[in-house]
């Protein structure tokens, strides 16, 4: 099944469909915005294993030391995304992207491997319940459900930075922190920037631009963070009636 797959490189990146549902003949912003990010993002190690077919079939992972979040640990990978959706889902695709990202980990001399989860599934998050087939344990926790997850090789822990787990903020207003690692990230900070301005609510957007302002967030963070009146929301990326909940829940 390998030779189904191809890894992004330099070489390939600016040709290569991104293998997320965003399908267009013409330059989507959000899909250059990615590749922007990825080009500096695969010379620290960043790996990007694809089908070959312009598919939601996909694994997105990079040495934890490196990985845009704020967790700890030495000689870890830190899974971003593993998707196999459509007409892909359920022929052995997942489980082969898993498989690669273990053995490669391994032949690396990596302690292990961790991900993002939560107590309860979470819309773009890989599913915790996948990865538990392979050995992945919870290692920390967050108090409001949020897990790390890892796939241990030596014993050792990765574990969510300090600040990590404070979930609040001073600022008041709805708050949105962001880097450019997902295509669907452009789009949706332009709906949410036009709905807010329609509805008169008051927004911040913080792009995590650098891995110093990755490392020290306040919150738990795959590439998207909210928060609104300083408390943590989520790490789902917000649809306007989201944020409509989120105000009148708090108002």
């Amino acid at each position: 099944m390998n030779e189904d797959f191809i890894n992004l490189t330099s070489e390939n990146l600016a040709s290569e469909h991104l293998s997320c549902i965003i399908r267009t003949k013409k330059a989507h912003p959000g899909v250059e915005a990615k590749r922007q990010w990825l080009s500096e993002r695969l010379k620290e190690g960043h790996v990007f294993r694809k089908l070959n077919e312009k598919a939601t079939v996909f694994i997105e992972y990079a040495p934890l030391e490196s990985a845009w979040v704020p967790i700890i640990g030495d000689r870890y990978f830190y899974i971003y995304c593993l998707w196999a959706t459509g007409e892909f889902k359920g022929k052995g695709y997942g489980k082969a992207l898993m498989e690669y990202c273990i053995a490669d980990a391994k032949a690396k001399g990596k302690s292990g491997i961790c991900m993002l989860g939560a107590k309860k599934q979470k819309a773009w998050l890989t599913d915790q319940a996948f990865a538990t087939k392979f050995g992945f344990k919870v290692v920390d926790t967050t108090d409001n459900g949020y897990d790390l997850l890892a796939l241990s090789f030596d014993g050792s822990k990765p574990q969510f930075a300090d600040h990590a787990k404070n979930m609040e903020i001073d600022q008041k207003e709805l708050t949105i922190f962001y880097d450019m690692q997902c295509p669907y990230i452009y789009q949706t900070i332009e709906k949410l920037k036009a709905y807010c301005e329609e509805k008169f609510v008051p927004v911040t957007f913080h792009q995590i631009d650098t891995l110093e302002k990755a490392k020290q967030l306040p919150c738990v963070f795959n590439n998207w963070a909210a928060f609104y009146n300083g408390k943590f929301e989520t790490v789902n990326l917000l649809a306007p009636s989201f944020i409509d909940r989120i105000l009148k829940k708090k108002s």
